[in-house]
């Protein structure tokens, strides 16, 4: 073989995939038929989840140094504030980024494409995918170079993570059922001065769409989202200019564009693959699933399917693990990203609706109602759990297990382990659960009883067994979590309970 796992994409996942795969001894080759990185891309929202996965990686802190967060969204209509919402500690007790972080899709592409270096990695550019055959215990695929020669490399494994148009799942033979939405989307990177609030998300909600304002780094920088007006849909060739009458109309005549660095329109997708594998080939992002932009949630989850991949592959590759391990990979993947289209759907075709009586809702009610709703603490704990993935389950998967005699409140089998700070020796300090896992592996938890010794004997490494002592703290923390203080966890390497008692 030449590679363990092929990658094709550069974009976010598939970095998202390989550094996770390189810290994990697996070799990968990443290619992508682009001459570069992107250099100005939509996505701008990185979510709670995504940043504890940063976290694990080593990169949390440069994305928090490159990104800014988003203390508050401002929602305006007929020119006037009529709410804001604070989401700058949404997330308080949940995880240890309570926010959302303003963060460009193309600054993540470059923490984690700089990140590649600590394995030895890199993206190949200007490679592109033409073809590839499977067999029973790999792929041969045949790659375009950049001087315009071709060349054969073995694989074990093929991960498309080469977006809507993915050539790997084109040349599988998967089918990516959908439609397109009727609305334009245009997107700009701005300097500009108004009535929006600095350093925070401002909505300002019309009669036919919307405009988003987005904070980015720097004095008065904002990058500008919106929906063209019927009148510019079918035009070809839109300028920016075109589009700031109808800014101005909502934003006010105090709105001042000083500069535009870059401007783009696009049409988006609802659609999502019959399958994520077929044979030796897996989908991921938005090969696999593409949607409205409703939430932010297109390139989060995206580096959460690779997330869920990469120590499947991983175990698997390395012969610690059945190849069956990866029949998991789409049984979990698939429900979550129908959820999200649901989700985005209804919520998107709410914003853009052109009926009289939505129009009258988005613009005179839907900012008091989500004010009062997020003023209510399980409410706004709920939009957290949604909105920032902390809450994705698998409680289907064949990896999930609960075991009689646990209550009906405790964290069960599928979710995600609570984020506690515990003391996890007699009489030390108190420190960040998270931070004290290894999520290379598996994490027994164990709680009110001794660990036996000696279990871990010809696993290979594979699973370490916390024994959380007797302590006020922990008890108290615990009890917050709805944790009985006699029990265990085994926490699976991407945090998810596997099986609970």
């Amino acid at each position: 073989m030449d590679t363990d796992v092929l990658i094709v994409g550069g974009g976010p996942t598939g970095l998202m995939l390989a550094n996770q795969l390189g810290r994990r001894g697996i070799r990968a080759m990443i290619v992508d038929r682009h001459s570069g990185p992107a250099q100005q891309t939509r996505a701008m929202a990185v979510h709670a989840r995504t940043l504890e996965i940063y976290s694990k990686l080593g990169v949390a802190e440069r994305a928090l140094e490159l990104g800014k967060q988003g203390g508050g969204a401002n929602m305006w209509a007929g020119g006037k504030l009529r709410a804001r919402i604070p989401i700058g500690d949404m997330g308080k007790s949940l995880s240890p980024f309570p926010f959302v972080l303003m963060l460009g899709q193309d600054d993540n592409e470059r923490i984690l494409g700089e990140h590649l270096h600590k394995w030895g990695m890199a993206v190949q550019w200007n490679t592109e995918l033409v073809a590839f055959e499977q067999a029973p215990d790999h792929v041969t695929a045949t790659l375009k170079q950049p001087d315009g020669t071709s060349r054969k490399v073995s694989a074990a494994y093929i991960a498309g993570c080469d977006g809507g148009r993915s050539t790997v799942r084109e040349r599988s033979g998967i089918t990516f059922p959908g439609a397109p939405y009727e609305h334009v989307f245009f997107v700009a990177d701005t300097e500009a001065t108004g009535t929006m609030v600095p350093g925070e998300l401002n909505v300002y909600l019309l009669r036919d769409g919307f405009h988003l304002f987005f904070p980015m780094r720097g004095t008065d920088r904002w990058r500008v989202i919106g929906i063209l007006s019927e009148r510019l849909r079918e035009k070809h060739d839109v300028t920016f200019e075109e589009t700031v009458p109808s800014l101005q109309k909502e934003a006010g005549v105090a709105l001042v564009f000083k500069r535009c660095s870059w401007f783009s329109t696009y049409r988006i997708h609802h659609r999502c693959a019959e399958r994520f594998r077929d044979g030796c080939c897996f989908l991921l992002g938005d090969a696999a699933h593409v949607h409205s932009p409703m939430g932010g949630q297109g390139m989060n989850t995206g580096l959460q399917d690779a997330y869920n991949l990469a120590w499947k592959l991983a175990l698997v590759v390395s012969g610690k693990a059945d190849a069956a391990l990866l029949d998991t990979y789409e049984s979990e993947r698939i429900p979550v990203a129908h959820r999200l289209l649901r989700t985005t759907d209804r919520a998107f075709t709410l914003v853009v609706s052109d009926n009289r009586v939505a129009a009258l809702f988005r613009t005179r009610i839907v900012a008091r109602i989500a004010a009062f709703a997020m003023g209510i603490e399980r409410v706004r704990r709920l939009a957290f759990l949604t909105i920032s993935q902390i809450g994705i389950r698998y409680p289907e998967s064949p990896l999930s297990r609960t075991l009689a005699g646990l209550p009906q409140d405790a964290p069960q089998a599928g979710d995600r382990f609570p984020w506690l700070q515990l003391k996890m020796t007699a009489g030390g300090p108190v420190e960040d659960l998270f931070r004290a896992l290894d999520d290379r592996r598996f994490n027994l938890l164990v709680f009110g009883q001794p660990a036996a010794s000696g279990e871990t004997a010809g696993l290979g490494g594979l699973l370490q067994i916390h024994a959380i002592p007797d302590d006020p703290r922990n008890s108290q923390e615990l009890a917050r979590a709805r944790i009985p203080a006699e029990s265990f966890y085994l926490l699976r390497p991407d945090g998810h309970v596997g099986l609970d008692r």
